[in-house]
């Protein structure tokens, strides 16, 4: 099977990394430079599978698609790729395109899952489903829940839905390679959505304002993921921002302050 990758970020570069050994990649689709991240692993990658590398932004030009023609592709898989693929892009590929989305779809297409999964207390997860042209409502290939626990934070729930992910696309790849896959059509009434700048909405706290107290911890939990900055509070017109640790008392621990 010949691939196309679209890929960024670790996870990405790990699948890449993973099925290079699997199939033939013919294009790696990047991130631009100033945007990527594990760029150059993923650079190092796309040579080592003597892939073509083309950037991100060249899928929206005529001489980009003209490019994506000559390595005749069957299969695009994307990965973490923060573009909207179009249909000029998708009717290239004869057997469609994939994508490995860390939320546990219908909940929380689009942008920051692990956020929106501790803030509004939806299932977390990872999805293997197919691309359309409206964002993560492509019909469902697999998928497996990730338990949120009260002491996950943005961050520690992103390298869990990571590492799901990864093994998620392990598990389906032989029925991928086969042509057996079973895809479901996703319900297209429920679920939730976000788009990247919503988590503004949530990240500023309100010093005058009442919250019930679970949902600030979870804002504030959900927005720890350092080195990003996440939730402030205002102070003299200055923005303080706030990270939480969390830890859970160990078995056995009765000691006394």
């Amino acid at each position: 099977m010949r691939l196309i990758c679209l890929v960024n970020n670790y996870l990405g570069w790990q699948a890449l990394e993973f099925l290079r050994e699997q199939a033939e990649i013919v294009m790696v689709v990047v991130h631009p430079r100033q945007r990527g991240k594990f760029e150059k692993e993923i650079r190092a990658a796309a040579v080592a599978a003597g892939a073509e590398i083309l950037d991100a932004d060249a899928l929206r030009s005529a001489d980009g698609l003209k490019r994506v023609v000559a390595v005749k592709p069957d299969m695009g898989i994307s990965i973490m790729f923060g573009y909207l693929l179009k249909q000029e892009f998708l009717s290239l590929l004869p057997h469609g395109c994939l994508n490995l989305h860390p939320a546990f779809l219908p909940f929380n297409r689009g942008a920051h899952p692990n956020v929106w999964s501790i803030v509004d207390r939806t299932p977390a997860g990872v999805t293997l489903h197919y691309i359309d042209e409206r964002v993560d409502t492509g019909d469902i290939v697999s998928q497996e829940k990730v338990p949120v626990v009260p002491t996950d934070t943005g961050e520690s729930l992103y390298h869990k839905l990571e590492r799901t992910g990864l093994e998620l696309l392990r598990e389906a790849w032989p029925a991928i390679e086969s042509g057996q896959i079973k895809r479901a059509p996703q319900n297209l009434e429920s679920g939730t959505s976000h788009k990247v700048s919503d988590v503004s909405g949530i990240d500023e706290i309100d010093l005058q304002k009442s919250y019930q107290a679970e949902d600030l911890l979870n804002i504030l939990r959900a927005r720890t993921f350092p080195p990003h900055r996440g939730a402030f509070f205002r102070h003299d017109g200055r923005k303080v921002y706030i990270r939480i640790q969390l830890e859970e008392e160990r078995d056995g621990n009765n000691s006394k302050d």
